[in-house]
């Protein structure tokens, strides 16, 4: 007997309610208010662009996030138009540089690959690096260290693609760069973190790096 009370009461609001849209849709009114009437405790999704950026690039442009890896323990990360590069869940990360190479007029992905910079080979990062063509985008993002192998010609192969911190850059530094070859003038999207122990986040390595924006897609070339 006590639950007649409450019963009887949310029957009468369901009525009401039933009858407020059965009239709304007789009369014709606007089916958006309807909606709302059911969504009103709901908070709305925000909206999400290409590679989680915050708002979605012009026309003609690439949008792209880069992350360095974080101490020796989580790998990078190369997203473009909204497509993983680069990241451990696709099992193509490694010690060191990892890089993603993509025409800079089509935005096709055109090859991606790791170089250990610890234990590895200088010379495979140069052999890299020498025949790019003009205009190839250059994604680089740091794992664990970046630097320790890096000789002259490999710095100043990536200060001609844009880089300013490369020159600096050392044992363990964090570091997200991306450059093209034939540009003009620096790139302006770059990242270093040092490797300090004053600062840094985990026991012997810095915070890990995070960069996104919009690249422009580069117009053919003249044949």
């Amino acid at each position: 007997m006590r639950l007649a009370g409450p019963l009887r009461a949310a029957a009468v609001l369901l009525l009401v309610g039933l009858t407020w849209v059965l009239a709304s849709f007789i009369l014709g009114g606007d089916s958006s208010t309807v909606r709302h009437f059911f969504n009103s405790g709901k908070t709305p999704r925000p909206r999400r662009y290409k590679c989680g950026l915050s708002a979605p690039c012009p026309q003609k442009h690439l949008a792209f996030r880069l992350i360095s890896g974080a101490a020796n323990v989580i790998g990078p990360k190369i997203c473009l138009e909204d497509k993983m590069l680069v990241s451990s869940v696709k099992n193509n990360v490694g010690r060191g540089l990892n890089i993603a190479l993509v025409n800079g007029v089509t935005g096709e992905l055109l090859d991606s690959k790791a170089f250990d910079m610890w234990a590895g080979d200088v010379t495979d990062l140069l052999k890299y690096l020498r025949p790019l063509h003009e205009g190839t985008l250059v994604f680089v993002a740091s794992f664990d260290d970046a630097a320790t192998k890096l000789n002259d010609e490999a710095r100043r192969l990536f200060e001609e693609l844009g880089s300013t911190a490369v020159k600096e850059l050392a044992f363990r530094d964090s570091w997200v760069f991306v450059g093209a070859k034939g540009i003009e003038n620096k790139s302006p999207f770059e990242q270093r973190m040092k490797n300090s122990k004053n600062s840094n986040k985990y026991e012997g390595w810095p915070e890990s790096l995070e960069m996104d924006g919009c690249i422009p897609l580069r117009a053919p070339l003249d044949t």
